[in-house]
């Protein structure tokens, strides 16, 4: 699943369309920014990779997100295929300077640990290099 909401953004325009190109053919791919759009989907494939709540989470006020995704792991753990959520890890930087930007990272936070508590792996990657951390 992609979550990206595009809107008028020429540069995540481009990022997309490249995105697109890279997946390979056999790939379902579905685009929507609704969690629940995963799980009602989620037998027609053999797995899943939601990429990523990082821009899910963007598109969404904190406590609205937190709900949301509650519910999303609720449901996906019932799930008879592989999950794979891929997020950022942005509490690793300076504190931003923006309240709004210290709101995101706040949510995003949040919704990572929660994935991470329900996850039975989680897995970092820094320079392209991963570590198993769960």
């Amino acid at each position: 699943m992609a979550t990206a909401l595009i809107g008028e953004d020429e540069d995540l325009r481009r990022r997309v369309r490249l995105h697109r190109e890279r997946r390979p053919v056999g790939w379902g791919t579905l685009e929507a920014g609704d969690l629940r759009e995963v799980l009602k989907a989620a037998e027609r494939w053999d797995a899943i990779l939601l990429d990523s709540l990082t821009l899910w989470v963007s598109a969404r006020e904190g406590e609205l997100a937190l709900a949301e995704f509650d519910g999303f792991l609720a449901g996906a753990a019932s799930l008879t295929v592989p999950c794979v959520l891929v997020s950022d890890e942005v509490g690793l930087g300076v504190v931003p300077e923006s309240e709004a930007g210290r709101r995101f990272r706040d949510s995003l936070g949040l919704v990572n640990q929660r994935a991470a508590a329900a996850a039975e792996e989680v897995h970092l990657c820094v320079a392209g290099v991963g570590v198993r951390i769960k």
